[in-house]
């Protein structure tokens, strides 16, 4: 019996080690999708360059910019809350930390875009 309940327990810690590394994984997409809103910002200035009143299309690109934040820290909040519930044993992670200091670094990005469209 005792064979059976170790084979159960590592495969619930190949489980827990899946699931983080899948969380690890989700984080990064929604990354990309914060960057990816950046990105629609950046076009809506090549776009409408000579757009008047100029300050409609830098609202609605800043809009984007504001997007991109909220998804950043919803991400980071997120990855962190299922990373402190979870318990690794084999797999090499990433410290839940990380998650908020990137979060961070991609803010302060992202406002350094903003200010640049807004002096174009």
């Amino acid at each position: 019996m005792s064979d059976k309940n170790d084979k159960a327990a590592q495969r619930t810690d190949w489980a827990e080690d899946r699931t983080i590394m899948a969380n690890e994984r989700t984080f990064n997409s929604w990354m990309g999708l914060g960057l990816g809103a950046v990105g629609v910002a950046i076009a809506l200035k090549a776009v409408f360059g000579d757009f008047e009143p100029t300050w409609a299309a830098k609202g609605v690109a800043s809009l984007f910019l504001f997007a991109a934040i909220v998804i950043y820290w919803t991400a980071a909040n997120q990855a962190h809350k299922t990373h402190e519930r979870l318990t690794c044993r084999e797999a090499e992670v990433t410290e839940a930390k990380n998650f908020r200091r990137l979060a961070a670094l991609l803010t302060l990005a992202t406002l350094g875009t903003g200010a640049v469209l807004w002096t174009l």
